[in-house]
């Protein structure tokens, strides 16, 4: 296994007496898309949001273990919560554009980070859309609402959104599951594309999906971790029971 871009140690995560993670250790190698799986309510969000700290907006929680991206904790004090979310982005389950132009969505970040030249955000906004595999859709069209789009569309325009400022890794919350087969198969296209330059970290409940598209599988169950291998390995010969009754329905 390649160089760990976020190493895990003994993740606890606790809404106030309810603890969600139960000492979860586990290491994502650069350049890997890595899908999280297991039944509603296993925890598997409650993780993806701790690797960018989003999990500090929710009141009364605690956070015990440690998370360190490319080798610095991130919970350490002083930490620049706008330079990690810039480095570690997010994308969730329903798409949430701004109701800006699809234009203004994908400057964005650029613009709070303090680019202004019209030349350069016109490039960064081009390529991110290149990449995000909506430019030819958008092109003629970049004044125009996102909110105008199609659910698959905006995703894929919240995703150049995040590309836009150059992140290392991408967390994305079950990017497709609010969107219809053709959208989720477009997606699911892109991030096969984008694995290639970025860490993709994805949680997702469809088995299919994993399988067709992620290099690494992690199996949580109740709050643990239960297995977390190669994708076809952890498939074609799963390791634990609960691993084979999770592939069966049995947990849903």
């Amino acid at each position: 296994m390649s160089e760990a871009i976020i190493d895990v140690k003994d993740l606890k995560v606790a809404y106030g007496k309810n603890e969600v993670l139960h000492g979860v250790s586990l290491a994502f190698p650069a350049g890997d898309l890595v899908a999280l799986v297991g039944p509603s309510g296993c925890g598997k969000s409650t993780f993806l949001r701790s690797l960018n700290r989003m999990n500090d907006e929710v009141g009364n929680v605690n956070i015990q273990g440690t998370i360190k991206f490319k080798g610095q904790d991130i919970y350490a004090d002083g930490s620049d919560l706008v330079a990690l979310r810039s480095a570690i982005g997010m994308v969730f389950q329903q798409p949430v554009p701004f109701p800006f132009s699809i234009y203004d969505n994908v400057a964005y970040g650029l613009r709070v980070a303090g680019y202004t030249e019209r030349e350069y955000l016109d490039q960064r906004v081009e390529e991110s859309l290149r990449q995000a595999a909506i430019w030819d859709e958008v092109k003629d069209d970049l004044k125009k609402s996102a909110l105008a789009l199609s659910g698959g569309q905006q995703q894929r325009v919240c995703i150049a959104r995040q590309l836009a400022v150059r992140p290392q890794v991408i967390l994305l919350d079950e990017p497709t599951s609010a969107l219809d087969p053709i959208s989720s198969s477009e997606i699911e296209e892109t991030l096969l594309t984008l694995k290639r330059d970025y860490t993709l970290i994805m949680v997702t409940h469809n088995l299919q999906q994993a399988s067709r598209i992620s290099d690494r599988t992690a199996f949580f169950l109740n709050g643990n971790l239960v297995e977390y291998g190669r994708t076809e390995e952890m498939f074609l010969r799963p390791q634990q029971e609960v691993t084979s009754e999770y592939l069966n329905g049995r947990f849903g």
